[in-house]
C-alpha cells in the first residue's frame, strides 16, 4: 500500500473528519494569501496599513498561512500511515512507531485551540468594525467560516486515532500474560 493511501481499518467517517479538519483553513489560508499579494478583497487602504501590507505584514500573512496550513494537514497523519509509523526519511525517528500518547495529545491540544479560536472568530465577526465593502465584509465571513470545523473534526479524527491505535493495547491492571498466552493458542 502507498505511503499516503489511507490505513484499511479507518473507516469513511473519521477518513472525512481528518480531511475536514486539513482542508478547512485553506480559504482563510487563500484569502491572507491574496491580501499579501495586494488582490483587492474589499478592504480598505486603512486595513491595509493596520495589516502593515505591503511591508512586513506581507511576510507574516504568507508565514502565517503556510504555518497554519502545515497544522492543519497533520490531521492526515491520524488516518495515514505516516501517522502510526515515522516516515524512514527522518533521522534517528525514521521506522519507528509514532507513540499513541505523543501523537493524542498533541492532537487533542490542537483541537482546544482551534476550537477556541473559532469561537473566537465568530465572537470577532459580529463584534469588529473594519473598514470594508460589504462584500469585502462578506468574503471575510465566507473565507473564515470554516475555521469553526478545524477544531470539533480534528477531536473526531483524534477520538478515532486513540481508540484505534490502544484497542489491542492491554488495560492497566489486566493479566497481559493471560492475554498473550490466549492469543498463542
Amino acid at each position: 500500500m502507498p505511503r499516503s493511501a489511507a490505513l484499511p481499518d479507518v473507516p469513511r467517517w473519521a477518513r472525512l473528519a481528518a480531511t475536514g479538519a486539513a482542508l478547512s483553513n485553506v480559504p482563510s489560508a487563500l484569502w491572507r494569501v491574496a491580501v499579501a499579494a495586494g488582490v483587492p478583497v474589499g478592504l480598505a487602504r486603512s486595513e491595509y496599513a493596520t495589516m502593515h501590507v505591503p511591508g512586513r505584514g506581507t511576510l507574516f500573512l504568507i508565514l502565517l498561512s503556510l504555518v497554519s496550513e502545515l497544522f492543519a494537514l497533520l490531521a492526515l497523519g491520524l488516518v495515514r500511515p505516516w501517522g502510526e509509523t515515522w516516515p524512514r526519511r527522518l533521522p534517528f525517528l525514521g521506522g519507528r512507531r509514532v507513540p499513541v500518547a505523543l501523537a493524542t495529545t498533541l492532537a487533542t491540544a490542537g483541537t482546544v485551540a482551534t476550537t477556541v479560536y473559532g469561537v473566537l472568530f465568530v465572537y470577532t465577526a459580529f463584534h469588529a468594525e473594519m473598514d470594508a465593502t460589504w462584500w469585502g465584509t462578506l468574503l471575510i465571513d465566507v473565507t473564515y467560516a470554516p475555521l469553526i470545523l478545524w477544531g470539533p473534526l480534528l477531536g473526531v479524527a483524534t477520538y478515532h486515532y486513540h481508540r484505534r491505535r490502544t484497542a489491542g493495547s492491554p488495560r492497566p491492571g489486566s493479566n497481559s500474560r493471560a492475554r498473550r498466552i490466549q492469543s498463542v493458542s
